[in-house]
């Protein structure tokens, strides 16, 4: 637009209302203090949580090493073109995602509101994972850490029953923190505490984007320069851990027959589709306060390598921790037998070890043939390889698998400070680009900013979010938590970024588009953006779209883990109806806003054509 106000002013015309409204918009919006700080704000958002806990899982799932394949092949197909789609959108529209999508087509409207309502669906539940980051980082500074032991039962003659059956860090996680019931339909009350750190988070949050850009790009170098920190001090001491060196031989090795399975693509595809953070509108918001001359081509290159470089880097410092953790427990294992065994059949101290127990236990099997029958129920079967296969993501990776290898660390205390600061700073990270998505279109509409400024339209959107987030602190809010984060975007954002990339390439038109960008930034298109745009991404995203909706169908009747005190282990349950309305829900609020919206803007205009025909 700023190009086209040149051009009418140098042939002696004046601009029209339309460019002149575009020229005073482009004066006004706030920008970005340097290039640097738009960066860091996309790297701050896009590295967040699933590069620590969910993507060394999928390594684990798909054969270590050779999972690198397909996910490097998905960031070159899918990841780094619709990075940059979404960036230019922003950067040349210069406003949120409702506005650009409307400027491309009014019908488009609806893809904007769909992307806002599943940051709204996100930012509900997203900033409760924050919550329980404070809660266990202001338990960290207790020696012992509160995880590491089980308490005493109320007659104090023995450890809780509930914690032996399962584990000190399982006892903490669904006793201590959610105290979890023990089903959905069982919703209990708010717990104080969690609901105290939730605030705490929302808090922390609303004085982050108070100012806009002006504090936002301040608060995003630390949230974006400080993981790193902690991860490569966390590499260090993970490499001089026991064991270390086999948890990394584990995710190394290529399990190369996991090529051939193509759950292991469309994970990798997945993986870098919600990693990207990709149309949430978070990206679309922050590329909007960039010079129109800024290179977003470099810039998506730059955070999607820097974002799948930081998922491989957290899987080395993981699966450090993981072979520290596989062998700890390994060798407790073997300790227990051999304790058993000497003690059942009087052998030697030290006679017994774990170089020789299987050659011992083969000889009193056949030598005590009675005895070691009575003995043999209570030997443990000790399987290095099977405890490096137990697979855990999400929040059973963060808040058991990770405190359970910390507490065996010496001065565990920092390590679980540092440790739950990251977590925290990823979270923080994640949640400005989440809150940008929602307030950069609520700011941009004259409607809404001429009767509240920005620090109360901020201020409610955190309030409104905090008040709604009070539902996951209830003791069944667990696993509302893993219906918002199972079902809430998925379906949702498959289809919006479809939409996106149709409506760049054949609504506006790719070559408009090229010329546009040209304009802006003196840089041609290459044949490998415009080829992705058009064919390859739309095409994968029709793939993984269909897959989803074809395994929810398959699936059948939809089931959740629950908490079993009684066992101490988690045991399948099937949804109840309820629960069944809210997914369903979730899934259709934001999904029928597209089609909604554009049929509203069809019959809006049909009717004012209507109105405006002469009359015979």
């Amino acid at each position: 637009m700023r190009l086209a106000i040149k051009r009418r002013a140098s042939r002696g015309q004046r601009p029209g209302p339309d460019e002149k409204r575009a020229r005073d918009m482009e004066k006004a919006r706030p920008q970005w203090g340097n290039p640097l700080q738009f960066v860091f704000a996309c790297i701050s958002y896009a590295v967040g949580l699933g590069n620590v806990w969910r993507f060394p899982y999928l390594c684990q799932m798909y054969g270590g090493g050779s999972f690198l394949v397909p996910y490097l092949i998905m960031l070159i197909v899918e990841g780094m073109p619709l990075l940059y789609l979404e960036l230019a959108v922003g950067q040349r529209m210069r406003q949120g995602s409702i506005g650009a999508w409307r400027t491309i087509s009014p019908y488009l409207s609806g893809v904007g509101v769909a992307s806002v309502v599943v940051s709204f669906f996100l930012s509900m539940y997203y900033n409760v994972i924050n919550a329980w980051g404070f809660w266990y980082l202001f338990h960290s500074f207790q020696d012992p850490l509160p995880w590491s032991v089980c308490p005493l039962n109320s007659n104090r003659t023995g450890y809780d029953e509930e914690c032996e059956k399962a584990s000190s860090t399982q006892y903490f996680w669904y006793r201590k923190t959610l105290n979890i019931s023990p089903s959905i339909q069982e919703n209990g009350g708010v717990q104080w505490e969690p609901a105290l750190c939730l605030t705490l988070a929302w808090l922390m949050v609303y004085l982050c984007i108070l100012r806009g850009t002006e504090s936002t790009g301040k608060v995003v170098y630390f949230t974006a320069l400080m993981p790193y920190c902690v991860l490569i001090i966390y590499l260090v001491r993970g490499l001089t851990l026991h064991g270390a060196t086999n948890g990394l031989m584990y995710m190394f090795t290529p399990k190369m027959e996991q090529l051939a399975n193509p759950k292991a693509w469309i994970n990798a595809a997945t993986q870098i589709f919600f990693s990207l953070g990709l149309g949430f509108g978070s990206l679309i918001a922050f590329a909007s306060y960039n010079e129109p001359s800024n290179d977003c081509q470099k810039h998506a290159v730059i955070v999607s390598v820097i974002n799948s470089s930081t998922s491989i880097f957290a899987s080395i410092v993981t699966f450090s921790i993981y072979g520290f953790k596989a062998t700890f427990n390994y060798e407790n294992c073997l300790n227990k037998v051999i304790l058993l065994l000497t003690n059942s059949f009087d052998l030697e101290d030290g006679f017994l070890t774990a170089s020789n127990l299987e050659e011992v236990k083969d000889y009193l099997a056949s030598t005590y043939p009675n005895k070691y029958s009575e003995v043999f129920p209570h030997i443990r079967n000790c399987s290095l390889e099977s405890e490096l296969n137990t697979a855990v993501q999400g929040t059973g990776l963060a808040f058991i698998v990770y405190t359970e290898a910390i507490k065996n660390m010496e001065v565990s205390q920092l390590w679980s400070v540092l440790y739950f600061f990251m977590l925290l700073m990823l979270g923080m990270g994640s949640m400005l680009g989440n809150t940008a998505a929602i307030l950069t279109p609520l700011t941009d509409s004259k409607v809404i900013s001429s009767y509240l400024p920005k620090e109360a339209i901020s201020g409610l959107v955190c309030l409104i979010n905090c008040a709604v987030g009070m539902v996951f602190t209830m003791e069944a809010g667990n696993y509302w938590f893993d219906i918002f984060n199972d079902y809430a975007a998925t379906l949702s954002l498959l289809l919006i970024v479809l939409v996106e990339t149709i409506a760049v390439c054949y609504v506006y038109g790719l070559r408009r588009f090229e010329s546009d960008l040209r304009a802006m930034t003196g840089r041609p298109l290459n044949w490998y953006w415009k080829a992705m745009w058009a064919f390859v991404s739309p095409l994968l995203i029709i793939g993984l779209f269909i897959f989803y909706l074809s395994d929810y169908i398959l699936t059948g009747t939809l089931q959740y883990q629950a908490w079993d005190a009684t066992q101490g282990q988690l045991v399948t349950k099937d949804y109840p109806p309820h629960a069944l309305a809210v997914i369903g829900l979730l899934v259709a609020s934001s999904t029928m806003c597209i089609p909604l919206v554009a049929l509203g803007t069809f019959i809006r205009n049909r009717l004012k054509r209507g109105g405006s025909s002469p009359v015979a």
